[in-house]
């Protein structure tokens, strides 16, 4: 008997996630999945409308919600209403068209800021909605949170199949390298390059004594996957290597350093602020499924991401 076809349709399938389960499904191809990668630039998520339009094209039997407005720490810290804004217009949109085009899975993408800020750790899925998130970045915080809300919401009253994942620090090929709007490890990346190129010093945001448990691109692809063909719970799962990877910025920034050969000095800028000392997140019921997998060592992540940027540096997102 034939296998039914899976159309897959990835909102924000352009970016950083997108181009890792891209990878990842080239990597793994499966006969009967079609992967449809959507761009900001194909349907504006906060219109209806335009949501209803894409999914009318398209009509797939699964979708992977990657797209939302997200930004660094300083990004959130200037617009936490408009981050809350957009994100709940387009997780409200695409889930609800989801649910009304009949799609059969879901799988929303969540992040690790949504967890409360004054907690103990390690954090795990059962912690999520304890208290408020860092006020650095509520709005964002709050808006992903939600995601978990209309999942069990659609799940109850519709018997959907929606789900989240909540992936720590990810990083990798395609994506966002602008120093003011981007991540930590993407910025400090580009700066590392502009380093080495004009020969000056590399100057961290911050003490460099904030921790984070980082997480290649290509290694999300594959568990994105793996969620999106097995996983059958409502709950979200997180998505993360161990609690004794979690690094330093100030490691993260030597590794970078490794990563292109850069031999220069480091200067800490103090008076930027550290966000949130950590975020050490448990990766057990990972591992209670998949006790095997194995993620790429940080160090070669790292490398081949600054190979990347290199080779892409002209088209690369700064």
């Amino acid at each position: 008997m034939a296998c039914t076809k899976k159309v897959i349709l990835l909102t924000g399938g352009t970016g950083l996630v997108g181009q890792g389960i891209k990878s990842a499904a080239e990597q793994n191809p499966q006969p009967n999945e079609e992967f449809i990668f959507l761009s900001s630039k194909d349907a504006d998520l906060t219109s209806r409308e335009a949501t209803k339009s894409i999914f009318e094209k398209h009509r797939p039997t699964h979708v992977i919600h990657l797209a939302a407005k997200v930004g660094g720490l300083y990004g959130n810290m200037r617009a936490n209403l408009q981050f809350f804004r957009i994100n709940m217009s387009i997780n409200d949109n695409v889930l609800s068209v989801s649910q009304e085009y009949g799609v059969k899975k879901v799988v929303s993408c969540l992040s690790t800021c949504i967890f409360p800020d004054k907690t103990s750790y390690p954090i795990d899925e059962t912690m999520i909605h304890n208290g408020a998130p860092h006020t650095s970045n509520y709005g964002y915080s709050y808006a992903k949170r939600m995601i978990d809300v209309l999942n069990k919401g659609y799940n109850q009253q519709h018997g959907t199949n929606y789900t989240a994942v909540v992936p720590t620090n990810v990083f990798g090929p395609h994506d966002n390298f602008n120093l003011e709007e981007g991540h930590v490890m993407p910025g400090l990346i580009h700066k590392v390059y502009k380093c080495k190129e004009n020969n000056t010093p590399l100057t961290v945001w911050g003490t460099g004594s904030a921790r984070r448990q980082f997480i290649y691109s290509l290694d999300l692809g594959r568990l994105f996957l793996w969620v999106l063909r097995e996983y059958q719970e409502t709950e979200p799962i997180i998505l993360s290597v161990g609690e004794e990877d979690e690094i330093s910025i100030k490691t993260a920034a030597e590794l970078v350093a490794k990563g292109f050969d850069y031999e220069g000095e480091f200067v800490y800028d103090t008076t930027r602020s550290d966000g949130q000392y950590k975020k050490t997140a448990s990766n057990s019921k990972l591992r209670k499924y998949l006790p095997e997998f194995k993620f790429t060592p940080i160090d070669e992540a790292i490398r081949a991401t600054c190979q990347w940027f290199s080779e892409h540096y002209k088209k690369a997102r700064i």
